[in-house]
């Protein structure tokens, strides 16, 4: 199982650790480096800063949201920083929520979303492999734009520049059955949002068949210290916000996701709590079990018997949320 940094998005401003911690996980050999977005920062730019201040270690975003470009401008950025970095880069894609699509992108959620990421994925493949020029008469995308108020001008082009790697790995955040199962038909890995080595049964459905070298990489907080339930304060305050806020109360993935892994009653419960404005209530409502299946979190000798179980399952990437260089280090050691 390799290991991999995820570094997440910016809150008020940017992390200041953030490129020593993905200097000393190259320092350590962990295999990647990860970030994200969600209204905010950007995943690309932040990964071009690393990239540029690291030699070995690979680039992934986890995950770039897809209502946020035009899957063509979503394959330039990825073609310029894999050339930029020397072949490292790794495109990670989510589809996001209604809340997030409509509330900060101003475009309509999909109504069929396994159409719309099979279609954004197919063109972003078309421009990396760069066989031909791009065409692709979809349902969510269209290339050329042929809609009603269309000039009639546009015709299909190829990217100027020659991609480094027509087979740039390409994964899927994915959370209900479908869109698991169809990540691992059209993808090359797939990034799960919350992984318990616990209840591998949740996903063993969607995940049959996979195919040769197939990337399972979910996130995990880690955090070594003394006192469990302490350590576990992030991780619930984490499961709050996405449980309760990332969605709307009719139509929460993150929701549905808890409710599938054996915790509907408690999702249900943290949802109403934040949706009423009682945050830290509903922090406080999340199971501790729950947070606790998902991290690794504990003194060493703890972390390295759960990490155990995380090795034995179909995991082939673990990627790591931790707070400091120290816990980096503890988790390298105990993975070699």
């Amino acid at each position: 199982m390799r290991l991999g940094l995820a570094l997440g998005y910016w809150g008020r401003g940017p992390d200041p650790r953030h490129l020593e911690l993905a200097q000393e996980a190259e320092r350590l050999g962990y295999d990647s480096v990860w970030t994200a977005e969600s209204w905010g920062s950007d995943a690309f730019t932040p990964l071009t800063w690393i990239a540029a201040h690291t030699s070995r270690i690979r680039l992934g975003t986890a995950i770039a949201q897809m209502a946020a470009r035009s899957p063509t401008t979503t394959a330039m950025h990825a073609l310029t920083l894999d050339h930029l970095s020397g072949g490292r880069m790794m495109l990670g894609l989510g589809l996001s929520g209604p809340q997030v699509v409509e509330g900060w992108y101003g475009r309509p959620f999909p109504k069929s979303p396994l159409t719309a990421t099979r279609e954004y994925v197919d063109v972003v493949r078309q421009v990396l492999r760069r066989e031909g020029p791009v065409e692709m008469a979809g349902r969510f995308h269209a290339h050329p734009y042929r809609g009603e108020d269309a000039t009639g001008l546009g015709k299909p082009l190829k990217p100027i520049t020659h991609p480094l790697r027509p087979e740039l790995p390409i994964l899927l955040g994915a959370e209900g059955p479908k869109n698991i199962a169809q990540t691992t038909r059209i993808a090359d890995g797939w990034l799960p949002l919350y992984w318990s080595p616990t209840r591998t049964d949740a996903y063993e459905a969607a995940l049959t068949d996979l195919p040769e070298g197939f990337v399972i990489a979910p996130m995990a907080r880690v955090t070594v210290c003394d006192d469990v339930a302490e350590g576990l304060l992030p991780v619930k305050a984490m499961l709050g916000f996405y449980i309760g806020g990332m969605g709307h109360a009719k139509r929460n993935f993150h929701a549905d996701l808890m409710a599938r892994m054996g915790y509907a009653d408690e999702a249900r419960r943290v949802q109403e709590l934040f949706l009423a404005g009682r945050r830290e209530e509903a922090v406080l409502a999340v199971p501790d079990a729950f947070a606790d299946e998902i991290s690794l979190v504990g003194p060493r000798k703890r972390i390295a018997e759960r990490l155990e179980l995380w090795r034995k399952g179909p995991v082939t990437d673990l990627l790591v949320l931790a707070p400091d260089p120290h816990t980096l280090r503890v988790l390298a050691e105990l993975n070699s």
